[in-house]
């Protein structure tokens, strides 16, 4: 299952899976500006069975990018596509 994430803004990319967009990874900031973490997340809330892997949980926390697209496999980590 190929991952991919797309960049959308700064510190906001859509999840891809083969191509089709499924969830999204964004940096969490504080009230204060600072950044703590990142969260892969799904968009439906799929049961656990139906969950692609390795989503355990619909939300998983991270704390860098770089961790997220390793957890996903090694996901390529990419501009925003174009229309």
């Amino acid at each position: 299952m190929p991952y991919t994430l797309d960049r959308l803004a700064a510190g906001s990319y859509d999840l891809l899976l083969d191509g089709i967009v499924i969830g999204g990874v964004v940096r969490d900031i504080t009230a204060d500006g600072e950044a703590r973490q990142w969260r892969a997340e799904l968009l439906d809330d799929l049961a656990p069975a139906q969950r692609p892997r390795p989503f355990i949980e619909i939300e998983h926390g991270f704390g860098s990018l770089e961790e997220v697209a390793a957890w996903l496999g090694d996901a390529a980590i990419g501009p925003a596509a174009q229309p």
